[in-house]
């Protein structure tokens, strides 16, 4: 079974009318992802793309079924169109949207402490490329025939290093199980050890390639977890290595504040917990055929 979806996941399309919702919705029915709907308030009733159109998310759960949404919808509606999710009994939630303010994350993460381990949905992102099961389905915008069918799991920060890693894998003939896009904001709904905890008990997968950059705590707070909780063996690569202290770099999260948040620091304490580190980007598709190839 992948991680998070599987190919009978039930997706919705949150701003499922709109430009961008319409464009990727497309992409992912292509694909072969089983989208059964959409939610734009004040269209529902309609059809697009041959498939119902809701007003809302609730509406939505009780006519399909659906388990998954992916949200398209203008930054300043996000917070609100994922806690409409999560009421709804959306189990798994991507938020490909760019722009949220912080204090918006922290609202939502507040907001889903109201739900108990169990009943607690799964927010991947902001600011990501979303989640692809190679040859099963996928929830996101990435360009899905990068992706071969494999065992290695992939978590990253970055969409476009996700995807050259991608590439390269298929390059050397080795197959991906789940590649997951968290995002690159500072405050996210899943972290680098969320998901390596769920590929760590996943059957399909044998290695994971971690894939962080200046500014946080995440990938060292991961790197931790796995020496102490995990036996499958993890890569990583840390982008940012030339990045000067305090400048922020592209992303939000990208900034470098503390110690521990740089890219050289990072590589040298998740050298100490056991992770094999890629020294460059061009290099991790064969950094991960390497520790393939040893065990």
């Amino acid at each position: 079974m992948a991680v998070i979806i599987q190919k009978d996941t039930k997706i919705l399309i949150q701003g499922f009318t709109g430009k961008m919702g319409t464009f990727h919705a497309e992409e992912m029915i292509k694909y072969g992802s089983n989208v059964v709907g959409g939610v734009t308030p004040g269209k529902g009733g309609q059809k697009h793309l041959d498939r119902p159109v809701f007003n809302t998310v609730k509406d939505a759960v009780q006519e399909t079924g659906a388990t998954a949404s992916i949200l398209f919808v203008p930054p300043a509606f996000a917070a609100d169109s994922a806690m409409e999710a999560a009421d709804a009994g959306i189990k798994t939630c991507v938020a490909i949207v760019d722009g949220i303010p912080s204090h918006d994350m922290i609202r939502i993460k507040r907001y889903m402490r109201r739900y108990s381990r169990k009943e607690k949905m799964t927010l991947v992102g902001p600011n990501c490329a979303g989640i692809i099961s190679p040859g099963k389905s996928m929830l996101g915008i990435m360009p899905g025939h990068i992706y071969k069918e494999g065992r290695v799991g992939i978590i990253s920060r970055s969409g476009t290093l996700g995807y050259e890693a991608a590439q390269q894998l298929k390059n050397l003939n080795i197959g991906v199980s789940t590649s997951v896009g968290i995002g690159g904001d500072p405050i996210n709904g899943s972290s680098f050890r969320d998901i390596i905890e769920k590929f760590e008990t996943d059957d399909e997968t044998d290695v994971i390639l971690m894939i962080g950059e200046i500014g946080g705590p995440q990938e060292v707070a991961a790197g931790e977890f796995a020496k102490e909780n995990m036996k499958k063996p993890i890569i990583g690569y840390i982008a940012g290595l030339t990045a000067p202290k305090g400048r922020v770099m592209g992303h939000a999260g990208a900034i470098v504040s503390a110690y521990g948040e740089s890219a050289v620091e990072k590589v040298e304490l998740l050298k100490d917990c056991g992770v094999t580190i890629s020294k460059n980007p061009s290099v991790m598709g064969e950094t991960v055929k390497e520790v393939l190839d040893r065990k």
